[in-house]
C-alpha cells in the first residue's frame, strides 16, 4: 500500500505502519510526507529513509495549486494528525474559523483529487463536542461528499498500556465502492 503521511510532525503514523508491515499483515511504501516544523522534519529525515519520497512542506502552499496535487503518485491510504489547537480546550477554540483549523480542508483537497482507498486521521477528543457537534458533523460531511464510508474512534492511551490518559479521535474512512 502507498502511504502519504500530513501532518507527519516526527512521523508517528508512519511508525505505525512499519509496526504493521514488520508484522506481515501488509507492505508500505511511503510516498511522501508534510510538515512545516524544522526540527520535526529534520528529525524525521534522521529516522527514516526519504531519499526517493515527496516533500510537501507546507500543506497549504502545496495544495493551493491543483497541478501539485495531480502529480502526486497513487495513494493507497493518507494519515494525519492534523492541528488540534482550535479545536482543543487548551487553545482558543475558534475551530473552522482560524487558519489551524482549515487544514482539515487541506486534507480534504488531497483527498478529492487522488481519491485514496483510505483515511485515517486523528485529532483531540474535543473535536467530538466543538461547537455544539457542528465541527464534527461538518467533518463527516465532508468525508461523506467525497465519498467514503467512516467511522471514529474514541480511544484512551491509558488503555494501552501508556502511563498517562490522553484521549485521541480517530477518524478512519474507507472508499465507497459502487458494485
Amino acid at each position: 500500500m502507498t502511504h502519504l503521511e500530513l501532518f507527519a510532525g516526527i512521523g508517528g503514523f508512519r511508525r505505525a505502519m512499519e509496526w504493521i508491515q514488520k508484522d506481515g499483515l501488509m507492505p508500505f511504501d511511503n510516498i511522501g510526507f508534510s510538515e512545516i516544523n524544522t526540527r520535526a522534519i529534520a528529525t524525521y529525515k534522521a529516522n527514516y529513509d526519504t531519499s526517493n519520497e515527496i516533500e510537501l512542506g507546507d500543506i497549504v502552499k502545496f495544495t493551493s495549486k491543483r497541478s501539485n496535487i495531480s502529480k502526486l503518485p497513487k495513494i493507497d491510504i493518507i494519515t494525519g494528525g492534523f492541528p488540534c489547537q482550535a479545536f482543543s480546550m487548551m487553545g482558543n477554540m475558534m475551530g473552522f474559523e482560524e487558519d489551524r483549523g482549515q487544514m482539515f480542508f487541506r486534507i480534504m483537497d488531497i483527498v478529492n483529487v487522488k481519491k485514496p482507498k483510505y483515511i485515517l486521521l486523528e485529532n483531540v477528543k474535543n473535536l467530538l463536542v466543538h461547537d455544539g457537534g457542528s465541527t464534527y458533523a461538518k467533518i463527516v460531511e465532508e468525508i461523506d461528499n467525497a465519498g467514503y464510508y467512516q467511522q471514529t474512534l474514541l480511544l484512551n492511551t491509558a488503555d494501552y498500556g501508556l502511563p498517562q490518559r490522553r484521549y485521541r479521535v480517530l477518524i478512519f474512512a474507507r472508499r465507497k465502492y459502487k458494485l
